[in-house]
């Protein structure tokens, strides 16, 4: 379908991610409505290898990633990390570990939002989800059945029922599927995955080709959205937008504009439209409209990846990768019959847990703990949910090294420690007013010396998991590569260096256009930008706070959940 310039559409949708793509197939076929969805990228199916699930690197870092790079992190070693985010119909999560690890029902009942609890969420993902599950696994009745979005559990290799285990050994009991109830904040199972039969599920297999009043505008940059003054209010009424080759467009909205660009985009839409702090604004020449807090309360959860070598052959999947010949076969076996190593993402099995005994003496731990909420610790969360989650990896698999593969009589994977409930916060800001040009993004990771102790003691535990766990002490050499040394570690200090050093985002970025009914917030409760008519936002951006697990599924229930109240709007 052709557009033209200056052409009209009841709905236009910034940004073919995660939940635009959720949107716009709940609006065109709740409605007669004409929909414009503009996405930066390409179409649906023009990157083939982000369907394959273990197809990863090949997307990260090309022309099909935003390649957003953070600012110099004064916690990391002043490094910068590479933001990653899909750009192309899907967004990310065509680029995403495939988890389903929805959270606590508390992480959203904590938003204090109208509308936004827990039992509302559970619900909504579970509308996004069709779950089918396998003879193995013992799956809970909190799945989704007729959902698009295609979930199943991961087979695992067998170094990650060693890790399970070593878990229980560590006083985390198996609950399979605990990863969907959101019920065990000190526990171990299965994390179930977007993938079925070897293939990555994505909000880009919500669209369709029966959707005749559903128009998708690619290659195409969200510059600003026109805001007009109607009495003492404001109203959205038209997108600008740029394409790839520096064609400047416009398009009326008659109902609304809906930006669903994530949670660095969709703040730096709004700014160089003229919504944020005057300050800002200024910099870049920007006539304010309305002064609201848009890119702050920036959130992200980090992980550290520890390896170690160990002494069995066939226990982790390098022999299937890494190993003479290995990346052929598994690619051959994928092509013939999407099975194999190709099929699934090298996650293995999952755990929670809570570090209340492991910090009580810590004096930092126990200041920060004096200024909590009642029945709150230092990190604002409850005894009912968890300081961190660990996952092991089923091979070795850097991010963005490249280097120190394991030989052909070498096996290596890795323990990974997320931390929940960070206390440090960032910003998005415009580096230019040219939609071409990224953002700046600050993470200003670990500025608050409460993550950090937290961090380094869950760090310890994740290593003495490895080295201790009943599944996994006999196996275990030593470190990987075999010159370090992180396998002896025993204190908290220890751990502090490895996390300057090897930390990395999660890709978890939400905040930065944040709902609520106070004055930090960005959205109202209907995901409205507050003093604004016909414009929302409805990503992870809109989130207060972050939830103990993966954001993906959440995006998922928040586009399904404002895809209702857009509809019921109209009616």
């Amino acid at each position: 379908m052709t557009v033209a310039d200056g052409q009209s559409y009841d709905y236009i949708i910034c940004g073919g991610g995660t939940a635009g793509c959720v949107l716009a197939r709940r609006l065109a076929e709740g409605s007669d409505a004409s929909i414009l969805l503009i996405e930066a990228g390409g179409p649906k199916g023009s990157v083939p290898p982000s369907a394959i699930p273990a197809a990863l690197a090949q997307v990260l870092g090309t022309e099909n990633d935003w390649n957003i790079k953070s600012e110099p992190v004064n916690a990391l070693d002043n490094r910068e990390l590479h933001l990653a985010r899909g750009k192309f119909i899907g967004g990310s999560s065509s680029t995403n570990g495939t988890l389903c690890i929805r959270g606590f029902k508390q992480d959203y009942d904590d938003w204090q939002v109208p509308g936004w609890s827990g039992d509302e969420m559970f619900r909504y993902m579970s509308r996004a989800e069709q779950f089918h599950n396998k003879d193995w696994f013992k799956a809970t009745e909190k799945h989704g059945k007729n959902g698009n979005v295609l979930t199943a559990p991961h087979d695992p290799a067998p170094i990650s029922n060693l890790v399970l285990e070593s878990y229980q050994s560590k006083g985390m009991p198996l609950v399979p599927d605990m990863f969907t109830t959101g019920e065990t904040a000190q526990g171990c199972g299965h994390a179930v995955r977007t993938i079925f039969q070897g293939v990555r599920t994505t909000s880009a297999d919500y669209l369709n080709d029966e959707q005749p009043n559903l128009t998708i505008l690619n290659k195409t940059y969200v510059d600003k959205v026109g805001l007009v003054k109607i009495g003492d209010h404001l109203r959205a009424e038209s997108v600008h937008v740029k394409t790839h080759d520096g064609t400047l467009l416009s398009f009326k909205a008659s109902r609304e504009v809906i930006l669903t660009a994530g949670s660095y985009c969709s703040p730096a839409i709004l700014l160089r439209s003229g919504i944020g702090p005057r300050a800002e604004l200024s910099q870049h020449q920007i006539p304010q409209k309305l002064d609201l807090p848009v890119g702050e309360n920036l959130m992200d959860h980090l992980v550290v990846l520890t390896f170690y070598e160990v002494n069995k052959p066939g226990i982790t999947n390098d022999y299937l990768i890494w190993h003479n010949g290995a990346r052929e076969r598994s690619i051959a076996q994928y092509k013939a019959d999407r099975t194999g190593f190709m099929s699934q993402f090298p996650f293995g099995t999952f755990a929670y847990a809570r570090l209340d005994e492991r910090l009580k003496d810590a004096p930092l731990w126990q200041q920060a703990s004096k200024g909590a909420a009642p029945g709150r610790d230092a990190l604002g969360l409850s005894r009912s949910q968890p300081h961190v989650e660990f996952w092991n990896t089923e091979c070795y698999s850097p991010k963005y090294m490249f280097r120190d593969f394991p030989s052909d009589d070498k096996h290596a994977f890795a323990m990974a420690t997320e931390v929940f409930g960070p206390r440090s916060r960032g910003r998005v800001s415009l580096r230019s007013t040219d939609p071409l040009t990224n953002p700046v993004v600050d993470h200003n990771y670990l500025s608050d010396p409460v993550d950090m102790l937290v961090f380094s003691e869950a760090c310890k535990l994740a290593n003495e998991i490895a080295i201790e766990g009943a599944g996994t002490k006999d196996i275990i050499v030593g470190s990987w590569p075999a010159h370090l040394t992180h396998h002896t570690y025993k204190s908290r200090d220890e751990w502090v260096p490895e996390i300057r050093k090897r930390a990395d985002t999660c890709y978890h970025p939400a905040g930065t256009c944040k709902m609520g009914t106070d004055s930090t917030a960005v959205v109202d409760p209907e995901l409205r930008v507050k003093g604004v008519e016909g414009l929302r936002v409805v990503d992870a951006s809109v989130f207060p706070k972050l939830m103990c697990g993966h954001p993906c599924m959440a995006v998922y229930a928040t586009a399904e959940k404002a895809a209702g109240m857009i509809l019921a709007s109209s009616a």
